[in-house]
C-alpha cells in the first residue's frame, strides 16, 4: 500500500509566501526593464546615425534587441527567467557592446548616456536578480569586458573605464542585494512553515481532545448514568426497566454516531430532535413547548443532546420534580429554556469534578458557538437556557 502523506508535514500542503513574493517581484521587474530598455534602444539608436554607424548594420541589431526585448519580457511575465533566457540575453548583449564602434556615434559614447550603456547596465542588473550568483556575477563581468573593449575599439578608454566601473559596481550591489534578500526569504520562510505545522499539530490535537470530550459525553449521558443508577441502588438487581434502559443507552449511542455521519451543511428539524430525546426519559413529566424550527444537523444534535442532559440531571437529582421545554427562535437566533421547580442548587458549589453541567451542557453548546446559562439557588428551582446564533 503506498504512503500517505502526513497531512501536517506534507510539502505539498505547505505554503510559502516569502518565496512566492520574491519570484512574482525578481520575474515581473526584470521583464518591465527589460521591455522599457527594449523601447528606448529602439528609439534612440536610429536618432543618432552619424558615421561611423553603418545602418546596414545597425537597422538589423536594433531589430533583433527589440524582438529580443518583447520576447524576453512575455517569457519573464508568465514563466520567469531562467539559465538559457541569460545566457542568450548576455550574449546578445555582450555582441552588441563589441560592436560599439559601428552601433553608436561618438558623440554620444561618452557620459554612459548610450543605448548600449543602458543595454549593458540592464542586462547586469537582470542577470543577478533572475540567476544564482555562481552564473549571475560571471555573467556581468563578461558584459563590462565586452562594453569595456567596445568602446576601447571606439577611441574612447575614459568611456570604456567609466562604464566598466559602473557595470562592475551595477554587479555586486545587485548580486548583493538579491543573495541578501534570498537569504531572508528562506528564513522567513522556514519560520512560516514551522509555524503552519505547529498551528496544524495544536489544531489536531485539539480535535482530538474534542473528540475525546465528546465521547466523554455521550458516556456521561448514557451508560455512565446508567451505572451510576445501578451504584447509588436505584435499581435493584436485575430488572426489565435495567435492561430496556440499557438498550435505550446502546439505541442512543448508535443514534449519535449515525448524526456524527451526517455533511454539516445538512439541516434537521430540532423540534422533531427535541421530541425524539423526550421519548428517551419516560418517566419524566415534561410540559413540551416545541415550535417548528430547522438548523443544520450539527447544531440539532448539540441542542437536543445538551437539552437531554439538563433534563437527565432533574430526573437523577430532582424525582418528582416538574419540569418544562420550550423552543423558540427568531431571525436567525434560537433559545431552549429547561426549567424545573425541583429544589435547586448554587452553581458556585458545584465541584469542579462534576461533569454534567459543565461538560454535557456547556461544553456541547460551546462546540457550535453558542452558550448555556444556568440559573438557579437552594429552594427556587433551576432554569438552563441554551441559546445559539448563527448571526456571527
Amino acid at each position: 500500500m503506498p504512503a500517505v502523506p502526513d497531512p501536517i508535514t506534507s510539502p505539498a500542503r505547505v505554503d510559502r509566501p516569502a518565496a512566492g513574493a520574491f519570484a512574482f517581484i525578481f520575474t515581473r521587474l526584470p521583464a518591465l526593464l527589460r521591455l522599457s530598455c527594449g523601447l528606448f534602444c529602439l528609439a534612440v539608436a536610429l536618432a543618432v546615425r552619424t558615421p561611423p554607424v553603418r545602418v546596414e548594420l545597425l537597422l538589423p541589431t536594433v531589430a533583433v534587441l527589440t524582438g529580443w526585448s518583447v520576447w524576453y519580457a512575455l517569457r519573464a511575465w508568465r514563466d520567469g527567467v531562467g539559465a538559457p533566457v541569460v545566457a542568450v540575453d548576455v550574449t546578445l548583449t555582450s555582441a552588441a557592446c563589441l560592436a560599439i564602434p559601428v552601433l553608436v556615434a561618438p558623440e554620444v559614447l561618452p557620459g554612459e548616456a548610450s543605448w548600449i550603456a543602458v543595454l549593458a547596465s540592464t542586462t547586469v542588473i537582470n542577470a543577478q536578480a533572475t540567476a544564482p550568483a555562481r552564473l549571475s556575477v560571471p555573467a556581468g563581468l563578461l558584459v563590462t569586458v565586452a562594453y569595456a573593449t567596445g568602446a576601447h575599439l571606439a577611441g574612447n578608454s575614459t568611456e570604456a573605464r567609466a562604464h566598466a566601473a559602473t557595470l562592475l559596481a551595477q554587479t555586486a550591489c545587485t548580486a548583493m542585494m538579491t543573495a541578501v534578500m534570498r537569504r531572508r526569504i528562506v528564513r522567513a520562510d522556514t519560520a512560516f512553515v514551522a509555524a503552519q505545522r505547529a498551528a496544524r499539530h495544536a489544531m489536531v490535537a485539539r480535535i482530538a481532545r474534542e473528540a475525546e470530550r465528546q465521547q466523554n459525553r455521550d458516556l456521561h449521558d448514557t451508560v455512565l448514568a446508567t451505572l451510576t443508577m445501578v451504584g447509588q441502588g436505584a435499581v435493584a438487581g436485575p430488572s426489565t426497566a435495567l435492561r430496556e434502559r440499557c438498550a435505550a443507552d446502546l439505541r442512543t449511542l448508535a443514534a449519535l454516531a449515525e448524526a456524527r455521519s451526517v455533511p454539516h451543511d445538512a439541516t434537521a428539524r430540532l423540534d422533531e430532535r427535541l421530541r425524539t430525546m423526550l421519548a428517551r426519559l419516560p418517566g419524566l413529566p415534561v410540559a413540551a413547548d416545541l415550535p417548528p424550527c430547522t438548523v443544520s444537523a450539527p447544531v440539532a444534535e448539540a441542542v437536543a443532546e445538551s437539552a437531554h442532559a439538563a433534563l437527565a440531571n432533574v430526573a437523577n437529582h430532582a424525582p418528582g420534580a416538574r419540569a418544562t421545554l420550550r423552543l423558540r427562535q427568531f431571525a436567525g437566533a434560537l433559545t431552549v429554556d429547561v426549567t424545573d421547580d425541583g429544589p435547586g442548587f448554587d452553581p458556585a458549589t458545584v465541584p469542579a469534578h462534576r461533569y454534567g453541567l459543565r461538560e454535557s451542557v456547556r461544553g456541547r453548546m460551546e462546540t457550535i458557538g453558542g452558550r448555556a446559562d444556568i440559573d438557579s439557588a437552594p429552594g427556587r428551582g433551576t432554569r438552563i437556557r441554551l441559546e445559539w446564533s448563527d448571526v456571527g
